[in-house]
């Protein structure tokens, strides 16, 4: 009887599943010094999001036990050293599908709210300020919007973009030319960030895109928009914190380069200090992009598909360490 450990929650659908496949499931978090302590060698798989962080370590420790799989319930697996789990063979799997539409629409959301100061009107009503004269803001119709690293969930924003009648311009090296369809491929980031003034980040977080937006590039951001409209310049970022420059962002949106920032994930989480927050321009959430009732379901059931094709001997669709076939 197979047993997995769900660390930081799923959708009581997807727990449902696995019991009733007989799979004895242990909802259960575990403290840093647990995981390098082995608690997880009694499962024969794990199922975490972004709250666990399975090192170097924390995998050593628990792979000797009954450890076969560790399925990040998601997208993004930079919580999990890919590379040691190979090392000692266990399946790293991810649900990579499953967020795509709550990201790009929530991602459409930020550039809403930057574009017509939802929150700043938001925040000062409750002042008891009717700001009506001051905050005019511009369409996103007419504008270029660049963005950096075309997967799953760039193309779906794409897709909504265009539909409000943006432009879709894109930067991904590691993507043949055929997968853009109606984008305009660029070359190099300074080409993408010089046509456009509405910026959305897509990449991973690697030792090459960490601190990849700053104001060097923010600095090639025209001064007007497609349209011939002075709206001003935009960046929003859902990806991974780490992936923008804080600091440097906080620098744009004071001199006025930039005129609204929206970030939904930040370098260090959660956000208890953060000099952005005090900015009236910028608009945040605390890393909530794949947080709908829908994607929850989705990735849960994403999750457990991937686990159950694991543990019955057949390759997962989402396999992530393909060396382990060879």
């Amino acid at each position: 009887m197979h047993r997995i450990a769900v660390t930081d929650g799923l959708a009581e659908e997807a727990i449902s599943h696995m019991k009733s496949k007989g799979y004895v499931v242990d909802e259960i978090s575990f403290s840093k010094e647990q995981l390098n302590n082995g608690a997880l060698s009694n499962y024969d798989a794990v199922i975490i999001r972004s709250a666990t962080k399975l090192d170097k370590l924390a995998i050593e420790s628990n792979s000797g036990g009954k450890l076969k799989v560790i399925c990040r319930a998601g997208v993004g697996v930079d919580n999990i050293d890919i590379n040691v789990a190979t090392s000692n063979n266990i399946m790293v799997l991810n649900a990579p599908t499953s967020t795509t539409k709550s990201v790009a629409e929530l991602t459409i959301g930020h550039l809403l709210s930057c574009t017509r100061f939802i929150s700043k009107g938001d925040r000062l009503m409750r002042k008891g300020i009717w700001a009506k004269k001051d905050l005019r803001g511009s369409e996103l119709s007419g504008k270029n919007l660049g963005l950096i690293g075309f997967g799953r969930i760039a193309r779906n924003v794409s897709m909504l973009g265009n539909a409000f009648g943006m432009s879709i311009h894109a930067y991904d090296p590691y993507l043949p030319d055929e997968l853009f369809g109606n984008a305009t491929k660029h070359e190099s980031l300074e080409s993408l960030f010089s046509n456009c003034t509405h910026i959305s980040v897509h990449c991973n977080l690697t030792s090459q895109t960490r601190n990849l937006i700053g104001k060097k590039l923010i600095d090639l951001m025209p001064l007007k928009g497609a349209d011939g409209s002075n709206c001003g310049n935009y960046l929003v970022s859902l990806s991974r914190g780490g992936i923008v420059n804080e600091s440097e962002i906080y620098q744009c949106l004071n001199s006025g380069k930039l005129k609204g920032v929206g970030l939904d994930v930040f370098e260090t989480e959660p956000v208890i200090k953060n000099d952005l927050l005090n900015c009236d321009n910028f608009v945040a959430t605390p890393h909530i992009a794949a947080s709908t009732v829908e994607a929850q379901i989705r990735v849960g059931m994403e999750s457990v598909s991937q686990i159950i094709m694991a543990l019955d001997g057949e390759i997962p669709t989402n396999l992530l360490n393909k060396d382990l076939l060879n």
